[in-house]
């Protein structure tokens, strides 16, 4: 088995709370709480949870766009978590980033050629402006799209074809690892079957590693080898696509695949309802973060944070229902 690409350890994430005139510190909001995972070679990981469980902040943590409060990044063995702006621009031009919306991460007043191009003149790629011009030409291609829409303007085109430039754009750089921040939550249902198989056909072409956030399971199911159930700032429960899919132990994870839809109407689906509202990560409960919605909740869940246990060969999961 390869080394990781990527690996981060016990990754920490507080944005303190200030307060009255001489702004002190009153609390600290925790975002993330102490998340550790691995990104193999041409691996897919999906990141699942719902909204508000600390996923992008995750994210935005280990690229260093927002400083981690504790923990440790790996990035090909070598610990980035305090690098200098020197390193930190190396380590962006290995990984590249794809955001939720491609109506707002495009500049509207910049032509696509720009756009896709821009990264390159900020890295100091070397090449001329012709050569430049067959780069943006080909990674248009590659994505599906005609190398003439490079003198055109966002606002020309649709949410999937905007999406794509943004696809075009991180590659520019031949990325190793690129994150997708739920790359295609904002586009149509129809759109994103598209964009989804064109990710996982560059994946081959480009030999790329994957990082896959989302609040959909169906969409981290076909996209990702392994993946992380996030709550509240925690992992509950990390396994490969098909056991999550078919072996489901954590509450929580069971109760997000009981939400995704079955396209067979005779299909008899049983929900699992959650009760109540999720914590607030400014106090989050003690013991297990999950247990005031558990349906299965123990005395001892209240308490006693849960350890991540490898209950068989690459599945674990944080649940004392599984104590020994």
């Amino acid at each position: 088995m390869s080394d990781p690409i990527l690996k981060v350890e016990a990754l920490e994430k507080r944005f303190p709370i200030k307060k009255g005139l001489l702004r002190r510190t009153a609390g600290y909001v925790h975002a993330v709480d102490g998340i550790s995972f691995e990104l193999r070679p041409g691996e897919s990981l999906g990141l699942v949870g719902e909204s508000g469980c600390g996923k992008s902040t995750a994210v935005k943590s280990l690229l260093r766009l927002i400083e981690p409060t504790g923990g440790k990044i790996f990035f090909e063995g070598e610990d980035v978590t305090h690098s200098p702006q020197s390193r930190l621009r190396q380590l962006r031009n290995d990984m590249q980033i794809i955001f939720q919306d491609p109506y707002s991460s495009l500049n509207p007043r910049l032509k696509v050629s720009r756009s896709v191009s821009e990264s390159m003149d900020i890295f100091k790629t070397p090449g001329s402006k012709t050569a430049r011009k067959e780069r943006v030409a080909e990674l248009l291609e590659r994505v599906g799209l005609r190398p003439e829409f490079a003198d055109r303007y966002p606002h020309e085109f649709s949410g999937g074809q905007r999406q794509r430039i943004c696809i075009a754009r991180a590659l520019a750089l031949n990325p190793k690892v690129i994150i997708g921040d739920e790359p295609v939550s904002a586009l149509d249902v129809s759109i994103q079957a598209q964009v989804i198989n064109l990710m996982k056909r560059l994946q081959d072409e480009f030999h790329l590693s994957y990082l896959i956030i989302s609040h959909d399971l169906a969409i981290i199911e076909h996209m990702c080898d392994r993946v992380c159930v996030m709550y509240l700032g925690r992992f509950v429960e990390v396994a490969d696509d098909t056991e999550i899919i078919s072996n489901p132990l954590h509450p929580y994870t069971r109760a997000l695949l009981s939400a995704v839809y079955e396209p067979d109407p005779k299909q008899k689906q049983s929900r699992t309802v959650l009760t109540g509202d999720v914590p607030s990560p400014i106090e989050p409960p003690p013991g297990c973060h999950f247990h005031t919605r558990c349906p299965h909740v123990k005395t001892i869940c209240r308490t006693v944070n849960p350890s991540l246990k490898e209950v068989s060969p690459g599945h674990i999961v944080a649940c004392h229902l599984y104590d020994a």
